[in-house]
């Protein structure tokens, strides 16, 4: 399910990894979260440890930059970001 969110509605908020990662692998990231998969573990089949990894600087400021470019676009204005 994560997998298919992070390729369909979700695609550039929620990043999949399949690799062993450690935080300094995600510092730039501009996904939201990052789901780390192979840390993420099922546990007495009703009990879900879920690893997910977010840059809280970058990732919160793409997504600022998103609701920015709604808001402008809902009012008819054009909004570019560059960097």
């Amino acid at each position: 399910a994560m997998k298919a969110a992070s390729e369909g509605a979700l695609k550039g908020i929620l990043e999949y990894s399949t690799d062993p990662i450690v935080s300094t692998d995600i510092v730039g990231n501009s996904a939201s979260s990052i789901f780390d998969s192979p840390l993420t573990q099922v546990m007495d089949g009703n009990f879900v440890k879920v690893v997910s990894w977010y840059d809280n600087e970058w990732g919160y400021s793409n997504r600022v930059e998103d609701l920015i470019v709604k808001v402008a676009h809902q009012d008819g204005l054009k909004v570019e970001f560059k960097g």
